[in-house]
């Protein structure tokens, strides 16, 4: 008896310290801002049922970091003018950089995002990103994504795996991977959470992943990711 009682309070505060570390989604974040207002999802809420028009729909998605199922107890932001808004509005990278003759791809794991800019330094597209974690437990260690600056040295199809994860035998999908240090890669992925939670791949929309790879990388592409702190409570 007194072993049970021992392990119901030890679990009780494993519990407590875990909720004190729970990490918040980006939109639980920025809806407090000006310009936004905080939705609490409600059981049967859906996206398309919240943004039945497709633009607004997708500005949602991308705003908030997330293309998985809504979940009710969620919050998520949404603009106050979002009838007259673009996702460019909603950009958190500026339109233009310097011309660098050559494309960037810039990955700000702080704003969990991802912009590519031309050879002129026009931003033409940017999405969400979601990269890895303070704590990986199945590693037990750390799994934060490389920073610094690279060039893409490799990519694949819809077909692209992990060699490595899940340890031991690797196989995880990783559609439209494109390597750009060793192990690590811009791919596209069905949970893209609204925080950082990767092994240290930058994940992506799977459409934008499939922009990316067949429109916009080559040989030559740059891809900068910044220094970064993932979000937590």
């Amino acid at each position: 008896m007194k072993r049970v009682v021992i392990g119901i309070i030890l679990t009780s505060l494993l519990l407590t310290v875990s909720s004190s570390y729970a990490v918040k989604r980006y939109g639980e974040i920025i809806c407090n801002t000006s310009g936004y207002f905080c939705y609490k999802v409600r059981s049967g809420d859906t996206w398309q049922k919240l943004f039945p028009d497709p633009d607004a729909r997708d500005l949602e998605m991308r705003l908030n970091r997330i293309n998985l199922k809504l979940r009710a107890g969620w919050v998520i932001a949404i603009p106050k003018n979002l009838a007259n808004m673009t996702y460019f509005d909603v950009s958190p990278f500026p339109l233009k950089e310097r011309a660098t003759g050559q494309k960037n791809i810039i990955v700000d794991l702080n704003k969990l995002a991802w912009g590519a800019y031309d050879e002129h330094g026009n931003l033409i597209h940017w999405g969400p990103a979601s990269g890895g974690q303070r704590w990986c437990s199945d590693v037990d260690k750390p799994c934060y994504t490389q920073t610094g600056h690279y060039t893409v040295i490799s990519k694949q199809d819809f077909d692209c795996i992990s060699s490595k994860f899940p340890e031991p035998y690797g196989g995880a999908a990783m559609p439209y991977c494109m390597h750009y240090y060793g192990p690590y890669a811009l791919h596209g992925s069905f949970e893209v959470p609204g925080y950082n939670a990767s092994h240290g791949c930058v994940r992506m929309f799977i459409n934008d992943a499939r922009w990316m790879n067949h429109n916009f990388v080559d040989d030559n592409t740059k891809v900068i990711v910044k220094t970064y702190k993932p979000i937590i409570n």
